[in-house]
């Protein structure tokens, strides 16, 4: 599941460095800001993502069970 999701994430970097050489190449605005969200939005994935992995470590470490 991890090598997926940072192969994803390498992708999302890699056309977010592609939009933004367009931009500047082009003088566009446009693609610039949108480089810049997708790079935005690769960091929060794996913000995310360790942030959960970290909180579903910590459940199972404890041994926490639900009650209902």
């Amino acid at each position: 599941m991890l090598i997926s999701i940072l192969i994803f994430d390498i992708a999302l970097v890699g056309w977010s460095l592609h939009l933004m050489q367009q931009a500047f190449d082009k003088k566009e605005f446009s693609l610039m800001l949108a480089g810049t969200l997708v790079a935005l939005a690769a960091a929060a994935m794996l913000v995310v993502y360790f942030l959960m992995g970290n909180c579903i470590s910590y459940l199972t470490q404890t041994g926490y069970v639900p009650y209902y």
